[in-house]
C-alpha cells in the first residue's frame, strides 16, 4: 500500500503496520505533514503545525520499535489536538486572536499521549474559545471537506475536519455543550465525550466547569477506543477526574442480549430533518438485525435539553472571561462577545433554575438507562448548514434555533455527565454525513464501544472518505 493510501486507513491498521516494522514512523508523517500541506489552504483544520518536531519525534518511534522497545498501539502514530489544550513549546489559542502564550508545559492529555509515543503534529482550530458560533475565525474559515461550503460543526471543528480528510491518524477534541459529538456527525467520523471527570481538564482553556471533557475523535470505534485508553483516568492535577478504572477495548460481532432504547422525543414533531430520521432509523434497525433488542424510551425534558445546557454553559464562560472581557472586549469576536455579556446579565435566580433542571434531566436520563443498555438519538438534528456569514439573529425564533435547536440532542447528556458517542451512520441525498448517537451509563463506555464497533462490523459508513 502506498503511503499517500495509508493516511486513509485506521489507527488499529497503522499500529499493526508499524508494529510488524512494515511501515515507517517518519515516512507515516511525512505523508501526513504533505497532506495537510495539500489541503489545509482551503480547509483551515490547523492553527499549528509542528513539522519538525513531529518528525523529530517520528524518528525517536522508530529508532525505539526497531530496538525492541514499542509502547503500545499508538506508538508512532501522528495525532494532531484541539488549541485549547497547552503543548509543551507550542502556542495556545484558543482559537482568538487575544491569545498566543506558548505553553511551558503540557496538558494531561497531551503528555498522556506522549507518554503513549503519539506523534503531535500540530495544534487544531476551534471556534473562538470554545463557545460555537463564532462568525470571524482569526485562523481561516474551517470548511466541511464533504463540501467546503458549509459547516464543519462548532468548536472542535479542525479536529472534525482534520480526521475526516485524513489530516491526521486520530485527533483530540473537547466537548461541553457537543463539540465533539457535532463536528463528528456533520464530517462523518466517530466521536466520544466520555462520562464526566473521565479525562483530565488540567492545561485545557476551560469554559464550564461542571461540564468541559476532552475525548478522541477518529475514524472507527476500535481506534476510538484505543485513544480513549491512553487519556483516560485519574490525575491529581484535576481533582475532578475519578479513580474509575478504564477497560481494555472487547469486540462483539452479535448485539444479542443489549438492549437499544431510542429516545421518543428525538424523532419526529420538528425535532428531526426527515432525511437524518431516516437514516438513524435505518441504523436502528442494523442493530435489531446484529441482535439487539430495541424499545421506545422517554426523557420528557428532552426537547429543552439544548437551552438548559446553553443557559448553564454560557453562565460559566462569562464567570471564566470576565477580566478577559472587561480588558479585551473589542477583540472578542461580535458573536462570542454577545453570549458572554447576555450570560454576565443572566439574574441568579435563573441560573438556579437551569440547575435545577439539570437535576430533572439527569433523572429522566438515568431512569431511561435503566430500561436499556445504551440510549440512541440523533447526533445533530440537521445535516450540516452553510457556513455563516452572520448571525442572523432578527426574531426570537432565530435565537431559539441558534442557540438551542440544533444542540437539542446532545445537551441532555452533558447535563447528565454520562458518555456519549457520534458514529456515521448514513448520507443525505446531497452527499452530507449523518450521525447516530449512543448514549451510555456513567462509566461504561465500553458498552458504547461494543455496540458501535459491532454496528461498524455490519456497516461501511465509517469507511467513506470525502473526494478532496
Amino acid at each position: 500500500m502506498a503511503n499517500e493510501d495509508l493516511i486513509h486507513t485506521s489507527v488499529a491498521e497503522l499500529s499493526a503496520l508499524l508494529g510488524e516494522r512494515k511501515l515507517s514512523p517518519v515516512e507515516l508523517t511525512q505523508s501526513y505533514l504533505n497532506r495537510i500541506e495539500a489541503l489545509d489552504d482551503r480547509l483551515h483544520a490547523f492553527i499549528t503545525i509542528d513539522a519538525e518536531g513531529a518528525l523529530a519525534a517520528a524518528k525517536i518511534a522508530e529508532s525505539a520499535i526497531a530496538n525492541g522497545k514499542r509502547i503500545g498501539p499508538l506508538h508512532g502514530i501522528p495525532m494532531a489536538v484541539k488549541d485549547q489544550m497547552d503543548a509543551r513549546g507550542l502556542p495556545t489559542t484558543g482559537g482568538s486572536s487575544i491569545l498566543n502564550d506558548i505553553a511551558t508545559a503540557d496538558s494531561t492529555v497531551v503528555g498522556r499521549l506522549r507518554e503513549a509515543g503519539v506523534v503531535l503534529l500540530g495544534k487544531l482550530n476551534l471556534s473562538e474559545f470554545a463557545l460555537g458560533g463564532s462568525i470571524k475565525h482569526p485562523y481561516g474559515v474551517p470548511r466541511n471537506p464533504w463540501d467546503t461550503d458549509r459547516q464543519p460543526g462548532q468548536s472542535s471543528s479542525g479536529s472534525g475536519i482534520a480526521v475526516a480528510a485524513s489530516m491526521c491518524a486520530a485527533a483530540i477534541g473537547e466537548d461541553t455543550s457537543g463539540s465533539i459529538r457535532g463536528p463528528a456527525s456533520w464530517c462523518g467520523i466517530t466521536g466520544l465525550r466520555p462520562t464526566w471527570g473521565r479525562v483530565s481538564r488540567h492545561g485545557i482553556l476551560p469554559m464550564s466547569w461542571s461540564m468541559d471533557q476532552a475525548g478522541p475523535m477518529t475514524k472507527t470505534v476500535e481506534d476510538c477506543a484505543t485513544v480513549f485508553a491512553a487519556i483516560a483516568g485519574y490525575d491529581p492535577h484535576d481533582a475532578y477526574t475519578s479513580h474509575q478504572p478504564v477497560p481494555a477495548y472487547k469486540s462483539l460481532e452479535s448485539l444479542k442480549g443489549l438492549k437499544i432504547g431510542v429516545i421518543r422525543e428525538s424523532m419526529g414533531d420538528g425535532m428531526v430533518d426527515s432525511e437524518v430520521q431516516q437514516q438513524c432509523e435505518e441504523a436502528v434497525v442494523a442493530m435489531r438485525q446484529a441482535g439487539a433488542e430495541v424499545i421506545e424510551v422517554s426523557i420528557p425534558l428532552f426537547p429543552q435539553g439544548g437551552l438548559i445546557s446553553n443557559g448553564v454553559a454560557d453562565a460559566d464562560a462569562a464567570y471564566v472571561h470576565r477580566e478577559r472581557l472587561a480588558a479585551h472586549s473589542a477583540e472578542y469576536d461580535f458573536a462570542t462577545r454577545r453570549r458572554l455579556l447576555a450570560a454576565s446579565l443572566m439574574p441568579a435566580h435563573l441560573y438556579q433554575k437551569a440547575q435545577r433542571f439539570r437535576v430533572i434531566m439527569r433523572r429522566q436520563v438515568m431512569a431511561a438507562l435503566e430500561s436499556a443498555d445504551v440510549l440512541v438519538t440523533p447526533s445533530q438534528s440537521q445535516p450540516a448548514p452553510l457556513i455563516a456569514t452572520d448571525t442572523g439573529l432578527d426574531s426570537k425564533d432565530a435565537v431559539m434555533r441558534q442557540f438551542f435547536g440544533i444542540r437539542a440532542h446532545r445537551g441532555p447528556f452533558n447535563l447528565a455527565a454520562v458518555p456519549a458517542m457520534s458514529i456515521p451512520c448514513g448520507f443525505t441525498n446531497a452527499g452530507l454525513p449523518v450521525g447516530l448517537q449512543l448514549v451510555g451509563r456513567p462509566f461504561d463506555e465500553s458498552t458504547l464501544f461494543q455496540v458501535g464497533g459491532a454496528y461498524q462490523a455490519h456497516t461501511d459508513w465509517h469507511t467513506c472518505r470525502p473526494s478532496l
